[in-house]
């Protein structure tokens, strides 16, 4: 079996061991003679998978009882029109855009309310996170809303913006279970799970219940209504029960390497070995500022696009998979999520010190 190094920013890299046991199980699950695949989504053993599922996500993240955890479809993009629709009581809500991902939810959010920018980093291509200990809020916004990672750009919010009192909401789909977080501080934490947690399909929601509403925008459809999905206790229909399963494979194996403290430690490690070698490369070049950089997702370049495409090719020849940034932005980009194992990472270094020493 030939594994590579995936550096995807997702769909990403998964445990190994994760996939061996899902592998292993594919066929029947814990002795019931069917795959989880094949299994109702109203079975007593379905039920079983999510409910610690839900609860090992719980446990790992310190998730208080006044909060909803939702398993839901769409992915989070869905989540960019759900929220304004579902959070909505004076038609005003406040954007920090510090990527695409932030910019298309603020765009899809115009269409329900009156969404202002209130901070922005676009005017350096996002390579920064602006300061917002003291922002311009809106007195009436409904709330604040920011991607608290950037896959695209690697940068990470330094700090919780200052929202004065409003409600803060985070997509953290690409750093989620990287480091521990104080879910009190937000009102609502979405993420697809497709890059630090298990296969695309599922995106997960924990919410205040205190914002879980019934008069929420009259239009809204009924399956992105939270309050349908958290009266059924997410299976209002059949939800991506696969992808939740695996997902609960993920929580368990990160319970095993002893929980966030310890993720955030070995992530830490990881992205020193990778960000040191940028700042002192004679070619390759981190694209953030020192103080907005992303554990998860480190962009870089070489400032001629023959050459990193060169440094593409041999990468992926050498075993090392989906280097190539974003088409927006060019260049390279290495995500090293929880799953990225720290050799993955060494070996990645050591190929470019061997690729510089041969292109300068």
């Amino acid at each position: 079996m030939k594994r590579v190094y995936n550096f995807s920013a997702g769909p990403a890299v998964l445990p190994e061991s994760v996939l061996k046991q899902a592998a292993d199980e594919m066929l029947d699950y814990k002795g019931c003679g069917m795959s989880v695949m094949e299994m109702s989504h109203r079975s007593k053993m379905f039920q079983t998978i999510i409910d610690e599922a839900q609860q090992d996500l719980r446990d790992l993240l310190n998730i208080p009882d006044n909060y909803k955890v939702l398993f839901l479809q769409g992915g989070a993009s869905q989540q960019f029109s759900a929220i304004p629709m579902n959070l909505s009581k004076n038609g005003v809500a406040d954007y920090i855009i510090t990527g695409q991902w932030a910019k298309k939810a603020y765009q899809e959010a115009k269409k329900y309310v009156k969404a202002n920018v209130i901070a922005s980093s676009e005017d350096k291509t996002f390579s920064y996170i602006p300061d917002c200990s003291d922002l311009n809020v809106s007195e009436d916004a409904d709330y604040v809303y920011i991607c608290y990672n950037n896959t695209i750009y690697g940068t990470k919010f330094p700090e919780v913006p200052n929202t004065k009192g409003k409600v803060l909401v985070a997509d953290m789909s690409s750093c989620i279970l990287s480091e521990p977080i104080n879910v009190s501080d937000f009102g609502v934490i979405y993420f697809g799970v497709q890059k630090n947690v298990g296969p695309a399909g599922v995106v997960i929601a924990i919410i205040r219940e205190d914002l879980i509403r019934d008069d929420v925008l009259s239009y809204t459809p009924t399956m992105l209504k939270w309050k349908t999905q958290a009266d059924a206790n997410s299976l209002y229909n059949t939800p991506p029960c696969y992808g939740i399963y695996i997902c609960g494979l993920v929580f368990k194996w990160i319970k095993a390497q002893g929980g966030l403290e310890a993720m955030k430690e070995i992530n830490t490690k990881k992205a020193k070995i990778l960000y040191d070698f940028l700042d002192s490369s004679k070619l390759f070049k981190g694209t953030v500022e020192k103080d907005s950089r992303s554990l998860m997702n480190v962009p870089f370049v070489t400032g001629d696009k023959e050459l990193d495409a060169k440094f593409i090719a041999e990468a992926k020849e050498a075993g090392f998979e989906n280097l190539k940034g974003h088409r927006s932005v060019g260049g390279m980009r290495a995500s090293i999520y929880n799953a990225m194992p720290i050799e993955g990472v060494e070996k990645l270094v050591q190929f470019m010190k061997e690729f510089e020493e041969r292109n300068l």
